[in-house]
């Protein structure tokens, strides 16, 4: 199982991410361009010692990750989800994707995976941090699939 962001925007989520993937043994994909470089140090002050312990690949755009996943399942968190990540059976080779902080993914990328699933919450309230999103998602997935660590 991997995590995939998408054009991501604030450094302190992909570094938050980059923490979760090294506790939880997922590997992380960042699909360029993000909206900071990848040398800023808030990065690294999020994901602290644990950018050590996590796998991560960048990709110069959507076309090279997916041309870089195969046949793996790619499965997209969004707002716009028509089923809830609780009535959704995971795969263990299940690649899970979020979109930039501020707008998604664009209308094609969306297309192109094979689910768009929904994190439920109060009706009052637009969306959930990136990086809480992502674990929420994650331990759902690897709780599904008995790959929880420890």
């Amino acid at each position: 199982m991997r995590i995939a962001l998408f054009e991501p925007e604030i450094a302190g989520n992909v570094g938050a991410v980059l923490r979760l993937g090294a506790c939880l043994g997922t590997a992380v994909d960042l699909i360029e361009p993000m909206g900071f470089e990848w040398d800023d140090r808030r990065v690294r002050r999020t994901a602290m010692d644990y950018i050590d312990h996590v796998a991560v690949v960048r990709h110069p755009g959507f076309d090279a990750f997916r041309g870089s996943i195969g046949t793996q399942r790619l499965v997209l968190f969004t707002t716009k989800g028509d089923r809830s990540a609780y009535d959704f059976a995971f795969r263990p080779d299940d690649v899970l994707l979020f979109g930039k902080e501020s707008a998604g993914v664009p209308a094609a990328v969306a297309d192109a995976c094979a689910a768009r699933l929904r994190i439920p919450m109060r009706p009052q309230v637009r969306s959930m941090n990136m990086a809480t999103s992502a674990a929420l998602a994650l331990g759902e997935a690897l709780r599904q699939c008995g790959a929880l660590p420890g």
